[in-house]
């Protein structure tokens, strides 16, 4: 992802507040900060899950997801958690639980309310964010009481079982309760409202996933903004959210809109960076976006058929 995080391909006017706080013991327990560097009163904070199909993936790799959200008026967090095969499920979930008690406890000091949080994740990490937002138990086991006021969610795999593919039998086949680990399965009238976004031509994850999750959520009576980015894959939704490759899509500006409706900005309207044109030319090291898109979708298996 590092073409990603060139200082020229992030968003300025953010700092990076908190750079590996541990939030418990352990090497894949720590979490970085990103904030505007203009802070007044409190600001809203987002909980960033990356994704890597649960055995892969770094805070590190994510530093323009961090920034970007911070340049709309966010204080971002972005915390590792243990992946497979050294964990399974729950594991990667309770690691997430246990983040939140440190954004409880700690995120005042940052300039964050931590009475205004939403979650957002791509691919794995939607599947997480949404699944610490209907499972109650993950966030009671750590004393997590701060009200998720949205989630949103990118590219999530939200129905995959049975479990046809390594990547997620290893994640999840010893799961004493198989359906149980299924946000389809877990949907209440109790769940908050819900921002989600794929390609749909996505090739990890089917467009079919969040089509079918969304319609589980209504008929519920909960609140859902779905979108659709026409001819775009499994990667391009987070990478649109960094400068570098916003003009593709407009998927920063689609979640903050939802974060706003949803009580983000009370009391005003957040500074709101300007989506950058098309570039005329790039650095010879991220020129070949496509071949950088592919390579990277070839890192991972199918979540579901």
């Amino acid at each position: 992802m590092d073409p990603f995080n060139l200082p020229a391909a992030m968003d300025g006017g953010t700092a990076k507040v908190g750079d590996g706080v541990p939030y418990a013991d352990g090497p894949r327990h720590k979490l970085d900060i990103y904030a505007p560097e203009q802070r007044g009163a409190a600001a809203p904070v987002v909980f960033f899950i990356y994704g890597g199909g649960w055995n892969r993936g770094e805070r590190s790799d994510y530093q323009f997801v961090g920034r970007a959200l911070a340049s709309r008026g966010f204080v971002t967090v972005i915390a590792d958690y243990r992946l497979v095969p050294d964990v399974a499920y729950p594991a990667f979930l309770e690691d997430s639980a246990r983040a939140l008690r440190w954004v409880q406890d700690n995120i005042a000091s940052y300039g964050g309310d931590p009475n205004r949080l939403f979650l957002a994740g791509h691919s794995a990490g939607a599947y997480n964010a949404v699944m610490l937002a209907l499972d109650p138990s993950f966030l009671k086991e750590y004393g997590v009481t701060m009200p998720i006021l949205g989630v949103g969610a990118l590219s999530g795999p939200y129905d995959f079982y049975p479990f046809e593919y390594d990547e997620v039998r290893n994640a999840f086949g010893s799961a004493p309760n198989p359906e149980g680990t299924q946000p389809i399965n877990l949907v209440t009238s109790a769940a908050p409202p819900m921002y989600l976004a794929s390609g749909t031509t996505d090739p990890i994850v089917r467009v079919q996933n969040t089509e079918h999750f969304a319609q589980a959520l209504r008929d519920q009576g909960v609140w859902v903004t779905t979108q659709y980015y026409e001819g775009f894959g499994h990667m391009e939704p987070v990478i649109a959210m960094g400068a570098l490759w916003r003009w593709r899509m407009p998927v920063l500006d689609d979640m903050v809109a939802f974060f706003q409706r949803f009580g983000a900005f009370p009391s005003g309207v957040p500074y709101v960076a300007v989506a950058p044109e098309p570039p005329e030319m790039m650095p010879d090291a991220v020129a070949p976006m496509n071949q950088i898109i592919a390579d990277l979708d070839a890192m991972f298996q199918r979540i579901e058929e």
